[in-house]
């Protein structure tokens, strides 16, 4: 296990220790992470960050480098190709707050891998030993990797990769399971992981297609990983966190959330995300959110275009609320398309 002390203790907890937020850009900023720890999380990295300096002051990167308040211990996400832009980078974000700096070889994007960042770096092994170098020697907290089994199927070469980080002194490894050529198609290798798991000394988080509590527990036994790293399922659903500790604790399942549950989660949810983002941005960020909460019940798709088009977020929060108070009055929460299938079902 890692002998830094902040990783050390992140490992430490009993079940919270298993279950990290995967950093996704546009979605895990500050207000999504603080709800899925208040579910059970035990850790959740930032979104990405450039390491280009001239966008350091951007809007979109203030935003995502904002950690005012948030429960320890911080971890700030850096992307880049430059080794010593990235080291400059991970000074910054420590300076900033961060106790742990993440470096992003995983992302999958056509925009950061255009620019030999995020996933495209796993093409040159040389490139991603010094950037591995530079970060880890520029600052003194740990720093972590989250990367991918290699850029091309029949390439993958993270064996090296992963051999390669631990010689650099990264602290902790978290794997998704697919190359960059797969980017969320087809399904996550959980076999290489376990290769990977069985080679490191240091800790590693096994990602990708974590959705129910038993594929938690599938992931965490059949790879050995230290934790699993949740991103997608967690979208509209925070309380999975809740859902997988419950599981991996007990045996038994969780209680799915009422909707009137739902409706306190989600009103909760915008409040937080207009107070961090004001009225322009707060309205138009918030919309993806209502839709993933949404996904499901009954005339959700109507409710959608017709929320899409509310251009402020008093208005926003009004239509919300009022769609779930119908919900409750009505008591059928599931879709049309859930009422067939139940139906089906009973005639048979």
């Amino acid at each position: 296990m890692s002998s830094h002390p902040v990783i050390q203790e992140l490992f430490d907890r009993p079940i919270e220790r298993k279950l990290w937020v995967a950093p996704m850009a546009g979605v895990t900023d500050r207000p999504f992470r603080t709800l899925c720890k208040y579910f059970g999380a035990g850790h959740a990295v930032s979104e990405m960050m450039t390491s280009d300096k001239t966008l350091r002051m951007s809007k979109k990167s203030l935003y995502r480098a904002n950690f005012d308040g948030e429960i320890a211990p911080i971890s700030a996400q850096i992307a880049g190709s430059d080794p010593a832009d990235l080291a400059e980078a991970a000074r910054y974000q420590v300076a900033n707050g961060a106790q742990i700096v993440d470096i992003n070889m995983g992302c999958p994007a056509k925009k950061v891998c255009n620019k030999l960042a995020g996933s495209a770096l796993l093409q040159d092994e040389d490139l991603v030993a010094r950037i591995l170098d530079a970060v880890v020697e520029a600052v003194d907290v740990p720093v972590t990797l989250k990367t991918r089994l290699g850029f091309l199927n029949g390439q993958e070469n993270i064996l090296r990769v992963a051999r390669r980080a631990e010689q650099a002194g990264i602290a902790a490894l978290a794997l998704h399971g697919r190359t960059r050529e797969d980017m969320y198609l087809n399904t996550a290798r959980y076999e290489l992981i376990k290769q990977v798991k069985a080679e490191l000394n240091i800790p590693l988080i096994a990602n990708g297609d974590i959705d129910s509590p038993e594929k938690a527990k599938m992931v965490l036994d059949y790879t050995g990983a230290d934790a699993i790293m949740i991103g997608r399922a967690a979208q509209g659903r925070p309380w999975i966190f809740r859902e997988i500790a419950h599981y991996l604790t007990t045996g038994e399942h969780l209680a799915a959330p009422s909707i009137e549950e739902v409706k306190q989660v989600l009103l909760g949810h915008l409040s937080e995300l207009y107070s961090f983002y004001g009225e322009y941005s707060g309205c138009r960020i918030s919309r993806k959110h209502i839709a993933w909460y949404t996904k499901g019940l009954r005339s959700s798709n109507e409710f959608r275009q017709n929320m899409y088009r509310v251009e402020s977020t008093a208005e926003q929060y009004q239509v919300v609320e009022n769609y779930f108070n119908q919900l409750l009055e009505h008591g059928n929460i599931m879709s049309d398309v859930q009422v067939e299938q139940v139906n089906l079902l009973e005639t048979k």
